[in-house]
């Protein structure tokens, strides 16, 4: 089984956002066996991610980092969008975590570099802007020796 994992900026801007939705098409479309992806959901690359790992036969795994995740979510159509991927989702993991905090946000991350095989990001390459960012992810991805593939269209900057 495949367990391909994401992480990702929830900002991608427009000129990044084809090459990102292309980058992750051939990372999860056309593997060999089964596969089973893991994401917390969020808006940007974790929901564009969860999309086409549905869209291409993935099993999903939700990873929720707290109790009131919902409340991060700042308008309709992305909680709504969010609920929907999470309805979806053949496995949900809690964690144990009250408040969407940065604390929570890096243990969810950490969760899926480490119950993957392989973590995709979504990366400006740029250091985290908080603790739990991509960057702090992929950086502990790598200590695990997970491979990382980033997934960014060179000269695109994040807002």
């Amino acid at each position: 089984m495949n367990r391909i994992g994401v992480t990702g900026h929830r900002s991608i801007p427009a000129e990044a956002e084809a090459h990102v939705l292309a980058g992750l098409r051939a990372a999860l479309c056309g593997l060999d066996g089964a596969t089973h992806a893991l994401s917390s959901l969020a808006v940007g690359a974790d929901q564009l991610f969860a999309d086409l790992a549905l869209a291409c036969g993935a099993e999903l795994t939700a990873v929720i980092p707290s109790g009131d995740y919902e409340a991060c979510f700042e308008n309709d159509v992305d909680l709504a969008r969010y609920r929907m991927l999470k309805a979806r989702a053949v496995r949900e993991v809690r964690l144990d975590f009250p408040h969407s905090t940065d604390e929570a946000y890096y243990a969810a991350g950490a969760y899926i570099a480490d119950h993957c095989d392989r973590l995709l990001a979504v990366w400006d390459g740029l250091p985290a802007r908080g603790l739990g960012g991509t960057g702090d992810i992929v950086t502990y991805a790598r200590t695990l020796g997970r491979p990382v593939t980033v997934i960014w269209r060179d000269g695109v900057r994040r807002g």
